[in-house]
C-alpha cells in the first residue's frame, strides 16, 4: 500500500478514536453533572421541606398565641362591659329609687294641697259671710252716723266738713310730733348701736398700728462749716449755682443765714437729690459745672436704686408677696411725695395696716385689703396721663400689672369716681379718711379751710326757720339757732336731719360733721 494512504488512514483513525474518546469523556462529565444536579435538587427539596415544616410550626404557634391574646382581650372586654353594665344598672336603680321617692313626696304634697284647698274654700266661704254681715253693719252704722252728724251740726253749729278739717289738722300735728319723737328715738337707738359697733371695729383696727404725725416741708437745709463756702457754691459770676439749679431742678437759696444753705422745691424727690449732691460737693471741695453734673447723675442713679430698695422693704414689712417690679418702684417713689403735708408712703402704709385689721374684723380677706390700701394712691407718683385722676390712673396701673379685680375696683372707687362693686372699696375709703383725718396727719390750706366753714354755715342757713348758723370745732360741728315762733320742738329733729343729709351730699370733708339745732324761747318784761 501506499505509505501516504496508510498515514492518512492512521490519522483519520486517530482523529476518530480521539473524537469518540472525547465524546465518551463529555458523556461522563454530563452524567456527573446530572448526578450533582440531582443531588443538589434533592438537597434543596430536603431543605424546602424543613423550611416548610418550620414555617408550619411557626404558623401554628403564632395562631395559638393570637388565639390566646384575642381570648384574653375578649375576657377583659367582657369584664369591662359587665362592670359598666353593673354600674349603669346601679345608677338606674338609684334613679328609680329617687323617682319613686319623688313620686311619693308629690302624692303627699298633693294630699296636703287638697286639704289646704278645702280649708281655703271653707275660709273663703266664712269670709264672704263675714263680709255680708259687715256690709249690713256698715250700712246701719252709716245711717246712725248721718243722724248723729245732723244732731252734732245742730248742737255745735259746725258743718261736718269744718269739723273734719279741724280734726284732721289736730291729728296731723299730733302724728307729726309722735313721728318725730319716734324717729328721734329710733335714730338715737340706731346711732348708739352703730356707733358702738363701728367704734369697736375702728378702735380695734387703729389700736393695732402705730401712727405718726409727719409734716413735710418744702425746703431742705444743708449745714456748712463757714460762710466762705457760699462764695464757692455761687461760683464766678454765679455759674456754679446756675449749673446746680439746672441739673437738679431746685432753687438754691443763699442768704445771710449763718451756717446753712437752703434748697427749695415742692418736688421732694428733686430736693433729696439736690441735698445729697450738695453735701458730696461740699465734702469733696471740687465745685464746678462739670463736677456738679457728674455728681448729680451719680446721686440720681443711687436714689433710683434706693427707691427700689424702699419699695421692696415696704412690701416685705407689710407681708405682701408677688407684686410687679413697676408697682414696687412706684411704692418706693411714694417716699418722696407728700399729700396735704402728709408723707404719701407713711400714709399708704398706715392705710394698708388699717385695711388689713378692719377686713380681718369683718371676716374679709386681709391680704387683698392690705394690697388695696398700699396701692390706693399709687396714681399720684406716676407720670402717665396727668389729666386722669390719681384714683383712676392708679386702678389702670394696678390692672395693667396683674392685680386682683377687687383690688383694682377698691383703688378706683376710693374717691367715688366709679361704682363700688366689692366690700374692699368702702374699707379702703374709710381707712383713707381715718388716716387723713386724724390730728396732725395733714395740713389744710387756709383758704380751703375758711371756704369749708363758710359752705357749712351757708347750707345750714338756707333752711326755713333758721335764724343763725355757726361752724365750730374746725368744721367738725355746726350749731344752728332756729326761730322759736316758726319751728316747734318736734321740727328741730327734722331740720337737723335734713341739714346733715344736705352737707353729706354737697360737701367733701374729713371725718364727720355734727349738726346741733337749738330752739330757745325767751320772755322779757320791764318793771317801771
Amino acid at each position: 500500500m501506499n505509505p501516504t494512504i496508510i498515514i492518512i488512514a492512521a490519522a483519520v483513525g486517530g482523529l476518530a478514536a480521539g473524537y469518540v474518546l472525547a465524546l465518551l469523556l463529555k458523556r461522563k462529565q454530563y452524567q456527573n453533572t446530572l448526578a450533582d444536579i440531582e443531588a443538589k435538587q434533592k438537597e434543596l427539596e430536603r431543605k424546602g421541606r424543613e423550611i416548610e415544616d418550620e414555617a408550619r410550626l411557626k404558623a401554628q404557634r403564632y395562631k395559638k398565641e393570637r388565639e390566646l391574646e384575642l381570648k384574653e382581650k375578649f375576657l377583659q372586654l367582657k369584664g369591662r362591659l359587665e362592670q359598666q353594665h353593673a354600674e349603669k344598672n346601679k345608677k338606674l336603680q338609684e334613679r328609680f329609687l329617687k323617682l319613686k321617692d319623688l313620686e311619693q313626696r308629690f302624692r303627699r304634697e298633693q294630699e296636703i294641697i287638697k286639704k289646704q284647698k278645702a280649708e281655703v274654700e271653707s275660709a273663703a266661704k266664712q269670709i264672704s259671710e263675714e263680709k255680708a254681715r259687715l256690709a249690713a253693719l256698715k250700712k246701719r252704722l252709716e245711717e246712725e252716723a248721718a243722724v248723729l252728724e245732723e244732731k252734732l251740726e245742730h248742737v255745735a253749729r259746725y258743718t261736718a266738713e269744718e269739723a273734719r278739717q279741724e280734726i284732721i289738722e289736730r291729728v296731723r300735728q299730733e302724728a307729726e310730733q309722735r313721728a318725730m319723737a319716734e324717729v328721734h328715738e329710733r335714730l338715737e337707738e340706731i346711732r348708739l348701736t352703730a356707733r358702738e359697733e363701728a367704734t369697736k371695729i375702728v378702735l380695734s383696727s387703729i389700736g393695732r398700728i402705730a401712727t405718726e404725725a409727719t409734716i413735710e416741708n418744702v425746703v431742705s437745709v444743708v449745714p456748712i462749716d463757714s460762710d466762705e463756702i457760699k462764695g464757692r457754691v455761687i461760683g464766678r459770676e454765679g455759674r456754679n449755682i446756675r449749673a446746680f439749679e439746672a441739673a437738679t431742678g431746685v432753687d438754691l437759696l443763699i442768704d445771710d443765714s449763718p451756717g446753712v444753705l437752703v434748697i427749695s422745691s415742692f418736688d421732694q424727690y428733686r430736693r433729696e437729690i439736690a441735698r445729697i449732691a450738695l453735701q458730696r460737693l461740699l465734702k469733696d471741695g471740687r465745685i464746678h459745672p462739670a463736677r456738679i453734673e457728674e455728681v448729680v447723675k451719680k446721686v440720681t442713679k443711687e436714689l433710683d436704686d434706693r427707691i427700689m430698695e424702699i419699695g421692696q422693704r415696704t412690701i416685705r414689712d407689710l407681708g405682701i408677696h408677688k407684686m410687679h417690679r413697676r408697682l414696687i418702684r412706684l411704692v418706693g417713689r411714694m417716699r418722696f411725695r407728700t399729700s396735704y403735708g402728709q408723707n404719701l408712703l407713711h400714709h399708704s402704709r398706715e392705710v394698708a395696716r388699717l385695711c388689713a385689721a378692719m377686713a380681718a374684723d369683718l371676716g374679709l380677706n386681709p391680704a387683698k385689703a392690705k394690697r388695696a390700701g398700699l396701692l390706693h394712691d399709687i396714681g399720684k407718683v406716676s407720670d402717665e396721663d396727668p389729666d386722669l385722676s390719681h384714683a383712676l390712673l392708679g386702678a389702670r396701673l394696678a390692672e395693667r400689672y396683674g392685680e386682683d379685680p377687687e383690688v383694682v375696683n377698691a383703688i378706683a372707687a376710693h374717691h367715688d369716681e366709679v361704682e363700688k362693686t366689692t366690700l374692699l372699696a368702702p374699707i379702703v375709703q374709710v381707712c383713707d379718711a381715718i388716716s387723713g383725718a386724724r390730728p396732725g396727719a395733714r395740713r389744710e390750706s387756709y383758704d380751703a379751710y375758711v371756704q369749708r366753714l363758710q359752705d357749712l354755715e351757708k347750707i345750714a342757713g338756707s333752711f326755713e326757720g333758721v335764724e343763725k348758723a355757726f361752724a365750730i370745732h374746725a368744721g367738725r360741728e355746726v350749731r344752728v339757732i332756729v326761730k322759736s315762733q316758726k319751728v316747734s320742738d318736734a321740727e328741730t329733729e327734722l331740720i337737723a336731719h335734713k341739714i346733715s343729709e344736705t352737707i353729706q351730699e354737697k360737701l367733701t370733708y374729713p371725718g364727720q360733721v355734727k349738726v346741733t339745732v337749738i330752739r330757745e324761747k325767751r320772755a322779757s318784761a320791764v318793771a317801771r
